[in-house]
């Protein structure tokens, strides 16, 4: 008698995907909608959620400076306002410049043990901080060092967005990586909100600094945690070096990264400088007391601003990008120009709302602006190629979205310097805002005059 054999196949194998140890998933193919029903969404889902999980530690451990700063002086540290700007901005600079190479390691080494990788990465900041800011005496290169490492949660941006664009399906692009921005930018919110309360809950008389950089240890090991035991590495995610060279000399990536250097580069420079500005402008603001725990009103900047980003991309969905775009900057000019009026008030509350309403364009701004640039390469390769090569299109459009948003993360650096420069020059702050209002009437207009006129290079589109 024949033994019988069983045929009995897993969901995975039944989906034509198989699991190769160190969860390695061979066969994905999210535009399989069979596979997708099956398998796929689940799958993607629990990936993008460690995914954002992971990302936003690295935007707290990015911005964690930028709110450290303003309490050194407290905790017996002697900076000038210079070293203070420096230390904000060094970590924009390091995290802009990580994450050319941070777009690729998704594919050199897998989504999933990249994330373990670099979420490790955040524990060396993160416990330095917590160090170096417990002895006064520590010289300021050792400060600067640690400020700068924290550039590595910059980097992760730009390869947690590429790892989950491997995992959805071309639909659904939009959203999840929409999704996954936005729980990131969040995390420069997280940090400013919850750093004064550690370092003053239960401290009297004093600060407990070191907190700003401990408190987050054992979220970052949870995130590397998470992503060993619940994400997954696709053996389909390949690294387009070709399409990144053919991108790098379509003229349009450089337009688009000036434009997203004024709109996100916006967003992280003022998020980040935010608690000095306020702490500089009205220093009996800067930290409110509530039930024996400190609070700085800052992180409302960094919170508006992420919030609105989601919204600038379905605006931008309904009215077309560059017009969103143009009305963005339109109303960066018109929130920054309300800031230099109303300074002579001296009136924290009009300050903060001007500010608030800046935030808020920028994030609209960060939305519209993102979501332009596939429907720019798409229709260059319209107008170039026709349907034909509407793939080598769709190549370069997908490797220009992470080259621009590493260039666009050095507005991060250009705005706290600009501001540090103004101050130096003059005493203060107004020639800084009225050069942002001009760099913005510029940029504004080129987004018209490029992208509002038909053009043959465009295909006749309005994007």
């Amino acid at each position: 008698m024949a033994s019988s054999v069983s045929t009995t196949r897993t969901p995975l194998e039944a989906s034509g995907l198989a699991v190769r140890p160190g969860r390695w998933i061979d066969g994905w193919n999210a535009e399989d909608p069979a596979q997708w029903e099956a398998e796929g969404r689940t799958i993607a889902k629990r990936n993008l959620g460690w995914s954002v999980f992971a990302e936003f530690l690295g935007f707290v451990v990015w911005q964690l400076w930028s709110i450290v700063v303003v309490m050194l002086p407290a905790a017996g540290f002697a900076l000038t306002s210079t070293q203070q700007f420096w230390l904000i901005s060094v970590a924009s600079l390091v995290g802009a410049t990580l994450r050319f190479p941070y777009t690729f390691m998704v594919a050199r080494f897998g989504g999933r043990n990249w994330t373990i990788i670099s979420a490790a990465l955040l524990l060396i900041p993160a416990i330095l901080l917590g160090v170096v800011v417990q002895n006064p005496e520590t010289p300021y290169p050792v400060l600067l060092l640690v400020a700068a490492l924290g550039g590595l949660g910059g980097g992760n941006f730009a390869s947690s967005m590429a790892n989950i664009t491997y995992f959805f399906p071309q639909r659904e692009k939009g959203w999840a990586l929409g999704l996954n921005a936005a729980g990131g930018n969040i995390g420069a919110a997280i940090a400013q909100l919850i750093v004064p309360i550690a370092v003053t809950l239960g401290a009297v008389g004093t600060l407990n600094i070191q907190l700003a950089g401990f408190i987050w240890v054992p979220f970052i090991l949870v995130a590397i945690w998470g992503a060993w035991r619940f994400m997954d590495n696709l053996s389909t995610a390949k690294s387009d070096f070709a399409g990144a060279a053919a991108a790098l000399k379509e003229p349009h990536l450089w337009i688009m990264a000036l434009l997203y250097i004024g709109t996100f580069g916006s967003f992280i420079g003022f998020a980040s400088v935010f608690p000095k500005l306020i702490a500089d402008q009205f220093p009996e603001f800067s930290t409110f007391q509530v039930f024996g725990a400190g609070l700085s009103l800052a992180f409302l900047g960094a919170l508006v601003g992420s919030l609105t980003r989601p919204y600038g991309g379905r605006l931008a969905d309904r009215f077309g990008g560059a017009r969103m775009t143009v009305v963005s900057f339109g109303g960066m000019i018109a929130a920054t120009l309300a800031v230099v009026l109303t300074l002579p008030l001296a009136s924290f509350w009009v300050f903060l709302a001007c500010f608030l309403v800046l935030f808020s364009a920028t994030g609209i701004a960060n939305g519209a602006t993102y979501r332009m640039i596939p429907s720019i390469f798409a229709a260059r390769g319209a107008a170039t190629a026709g349907e034909e090569h509407a793939v080598g299109a769709q190549r370069k459009g997908a490797a220009a979205l992470g080259i621009i948003s590493a260039l666009g993360a050095y507005g991060g650096f250009f705005v706290p310097q600009v501001l540090n420069l103004s101050q130096q020059a003059t005493g203060g702050y107004v020639p800084a805002f009225y050069g942002f209002i001009g760099a913005y009437a510029v940029l504004g207009i080129l987004t018209a005059v490029v992208y509002l006129v038909p053009r043959r290079s465009l295909a006749g589109r309005i994007v």
